[in-house]
């Protein structure tokens, strides 16, 4: 029998030419040199060897395969057990667990604690690959990493907190002081309430072994955690609480979850509902003054959101770079049209300030608690995830329609993007906060007058009479002139006078001649 023959035209359409090759095999951290240069000398050798191994590590096809996985199979609920018993459970993929187990082995939630000095920029550079690779197992690594300073304040919760900083991951599902490592999550918010704490409905009503708590929570992110940090109203005011899934006897605690939320991104992480009957917690510190006790927690959250916004941009511009060099059209490849190489230097200009904002945050933070490193954390946490969004879509773009398929790491990075903006207090929430911060604190001032030189003289004129509606405009630019200053001292010269303003598209006033060096220098060539 003679096979029947396709025709030739057939046949060549199945070849596939001009694509460009997977991203995967990469180190990220290897591929970044400007990260590489920003840990030398602010880190200790073990630090970064930690830190280069774990982006080895994430570069692997394996862990991008596990990412995809976990977003592929998100997790699930289970109320009750076959015979009625409820379990208030959350069951994740294989995928999600493993790359829980990298990252908490890596020591994104327990390396800032147990090293040295320059220990959160160590943790921030940790999470700032992580991100790039899956965001969904970063919120219960922050939570732990936040949560470990204010646990430390409380002498009874001392094997907790042992267990928090430990770098090891233990998924079962039993009483913490069953288990070699822990994890802690935070439910604060509610619904009549939102960011506005003061509306806290939940109740703790003192009992012989401690508080006991009845309300409703309704966002609770990473419900699996062991325990979790919450707020709610004594006879002294809002008042914060340790409130682990196990009561000391051994019996749940009385957290049920009522619903996971189906969320536009994120997907690898449950985000839940959950109902407080009576749950057995832990007093954390003075009553009536639950807000200022966990303000700790939420300015490394906050610094964790900043981390985040700018890793979503560094892993959307390289690919983008990555995919512009072996793309062709109209004789050349991408990124050798002056246009293109434009835009692309654009973006990436953008992603280098928001890092550089995001590791100068944290070096304020490894100096120790200061209105500045307060002030930092907002700043960087407001304006890098204004400015994410803006980024990825650009470099969406730059990948056509091969970007916009799910198939693509281009989708989970857009529908992450707004996230981290809404997380620890909104923009609005935030940029009154740094205008609290800058009238409450007159020394923040000068020491913004030091860190930020000539950048800032015009924008620091303006703070004294700055009113409360000013306040974005005031954030966008203290933090614009921060990047700026940034750039002139870690970035190639000339950087800072070409990071555009707020409004306009990118690639708009980027010079053609510096486009393909800064390109070179943001991932060079595999």
């Amino acid at each position: 029998m003679v096979e029947a023959q396709l025709p030739k035209t057939a046949l060549g359409s199945h070849n596939v030419t001009n694509q460009a090759e997977g991203f995967e095999g990469v180190s990220l951290y290897e591929s970044d040199p400007r990260l590489a240069a920003w840990l030398r000398g602010r880190t200790d050798e073990a630090q970064r060897e930690q830190i280069k191994a774990f982006g080895q590590t994430l570069g692997r096809h394996e862990s991008w395969q596990l990412a995809e996985q976990a977003n592929r199979f998100p997790p699930e609920l289970a109320t009750f057990d076959r015979a009625g018993r409820r379990l208030d459970e959350v069951r994740y993929h294989p995928a999600y667990h493993e790359l829980m187990r990298l990252g908490c082995e890596a020591g994104v939630a327990s390396l800032a604690w147990r090293s040295g000095s320059g220990g959160h920029q160590a943790h921030v550079a940790l999470e700032y690959m992580l991100i790039q690779v899956e965001p969904g197992v970063c919120c219960p690594l922050t939570m732990s990493y936040a949560g470990a300073p204010v646990l430390a304040q409380s002498p009874e919760l001392a094997g907790f907190h042992e267990r928090l900083i430990t770098p090891s991951y233990d998924a079962s599902s039993r009483p913490w002081h069953d288990k070699r490592a822990v994890t802690l999550g935070m439910a604060m918010t509610e619904k009549q309430g939102g960011s506005d704490l003061r509306q806290t409905q939940t109740r703790a009503e003192r009992c012989a072994d401690g508080y006991r708590l009845t309300g409703h929570k309704w966002f609770c992110s990473a419900p699996m955690s062991d325990a979790f940090l919450m707020l709610a109203q004594t006879a002294e005011g809002l008042t914060c609480f340790w409130v682990p899934r196990w009561q000391p006897d051994g019996q749940r605690n009385g957290i049920e979850l009522q619903r996971l939320k189906d969320k536009l991104g994120n997907r690898a992480n449950a985000s839940s509902e959950i109902e407080l009957q009576r749950a057995y917690g832990v007093l954390i510190g003075e009553p009536g003054r639950g807000i200022a006790t966990i303000l700790e927690m939420v300015h490394h959250t906050r610094l964790d959101c900043a981390v985040a916004a700018a890793g979503l941009m560094r892993q959307a511009v390289v690919r983008a770079i990555h995919h512009a060099r072996q793309r062709r059209a109209f004789g050349k490849a991408l990124i050798e049209h002056d246009l293109m190489a434009r835009v692309l230097a654009a973006i990436d200009l953008e992603a280098e300030a928001a890092t550089l904002l995001s590791l100068r945050a944290a070096e304020l933070c490894d100096a120790g608690p200061s209105p500045l490193a307060r002030l930092g954390v907002a700043i960087a946490k407001y304006w890098n995830n204004k400015r994410c969004p803006l980024v990825v879509a650009e470099a969406m773009e730059a990948l056509g329609g091969a970007g916009y398929i799910e198939a693509s790491v281009m989708p989970r990075l857009y529908k992450e993007a707004p996230l981290n903006g809404i997380w620890e207090g909104s923009g609005n929430v935030i940029c009154l906060d740094i205008l609290r911060t800058t009238r409450r604190l007159p020394e923040v001032v000068d020491a913004l007058r030091h860190e930020l030189g000539a950048q800032g003289e015009s924008v620091l004129e303006w703070l004294p009479s700055a009113q409360p509606a000013d306040a974005r405009a005031l954030a966008g630019q203290l933090a614009r002139a921060w990047q700026r200053s940034l750039l002139e001292r870690h970035s190639v010269p000339g950087a800072a006078q070409h990071l555009s303003g707020a409004v306009g598209a990118f690639g708009e006033c980027f010079p053609v001649a510096g486009a393909g060096a800064r390109l070179r220098a943001s991932l060079p060539e595999l």
